[in-house]
């Protein structure tokens, strides 16, 4: 009896060492499996540098808000949508070609000041913000969800390449961004080639009471600088993006090439073309006066915008020399 007990006892201790060693190696697999996860997790986790210093997302985002119009250009060309758009309560305003890209999306209003309520509603994962115009507002964004801020007013043409670059990155489209760029700066030789080299092309707003002229440091002027030409200098040391000038201001100037994108109807310049001053120039007395889409050249900004400008270039080029 006493060895059945012992065998008996013996069989209850390796059941129980199994069970234990069952029980431990389930352990092991569930803390396995959750290392797993987070190790995939981390995998999508991207930290880049933006205007405020580096700038981490633990995941792709899947909700983006995007206040500037070069940001929703720079989403558009590696096929995302924003799930809300500032787009001035006007989406018009927003590139014809990067509309139709988008599809369906909520407005929160004007670029300027957006609505916080209406992009909370929308329970974004992301929020692209431009320092120059978000940056007061930084705190309650990134309340809401994590924010960016990149440049978009103000910004020059490199400036936009960059921000683009750092979108395609957060957004989990890096490969599609880089091989986006690449066909872009293609696309743009391909154009500059099409182009007289040197020539001197001006770029204005017209309102209806002022001029602003875009200078070589504005997104206009590298654009135009991208392309094989210059933008006249506007005799300022402090050279902004762009600044409003007179009649003789222009004539001092006096590009070869003058682009207009008028905001309104009865701009200024239909009014200065009554003055004696006007026909000085020598872009309206070699006819090189050209309309273009202000809010093209002036507001939209970004990849596909850019190539836009480069097309009208080529345009307005091709009918100086006919």
């Amino acid at each position: 009896m006493r060895i059945i007990d012992d065998i008996q006892t013996d069989q209850s201790d390796l059941r129980f060492v199994i069970v234990r060693v069952v029980c431990m190696l389930k352990v092991i697999l569930i803390n396995l499996i959750g290392c797993l996860s987070v190790l995939a997790g981390s995998s999508q986790a991207v930290t880049v540098e933006d205007a405020r210093g580096l700038f981490s997302i633990d995941s792709v985002p899947q909700r983006i808000v995007a206040l500037e119009f070069s940001f929703v250009d720079a989403l558009a060309v590696v096929g995302i949508s924003p799930v809300g758009i500032a787009d001035d309560k006007d989406p018009s305003r927003l590139l014809p070609e990067v509309r139709q890209m988008v599809g369906d999306y909520r407005s929160v209003g004007t670029r300027s000041q957006p609505s916080l309520e209406v992009i909370a509603s929308l329970k974004p994962d992301l929020i692209i913000a431009d320092v120059g115009r978000h940056e007061a507002v930084y705190a309650q964004l990134n309340q809401i969800a994590p924010t960016i801020l990149l440049r978009s007013r103000r910004e020059t043409y490199a400036d936009n390449l960059e921000a683009a670059a750092v979108i395609g990155e957060i957004v989990g489209k890096h490969e599609q961004m880089q091989a986006r760029l690449q066909l872009h700066t293609q696309r743009m030789s391909e154009y500059a080639a099409q182009l007289p080299a040197d020539r001197q092309v001006q770029f204005a707003v017209a309102r209806d009471d002022a001029l602003f002229v875009h200078t070589e440091d504005s997104y206009a002027g590298g654009v135009i600088a991208a392309l094989g030409m210059q933008t006249p200098k506007t005799g300022r040391t402090d050279q902004t993006a762009s600044r409003q000038i007179t009649l003789e201001q222009l004539v001092a100037t006096n590009p070869e090439y003058l682009l207009l994108g008028p905001y309104v109807e009865n701009s200024i310049d239909v009014q200065w073309q009554q003055e004696p001053l006007w026909q000085i120039l020598q872009a309206v007395r070699q006819h090189r006066v050209y309309k273009v889409d202000g809010n093209i050249w002036a507001r939209c900004r970004g990849i596909l915008a850019a190539e836009h400008m480069a097309q009208d270039l080529v345009r307005v080029m091709g009918a100086a020399a006919s």
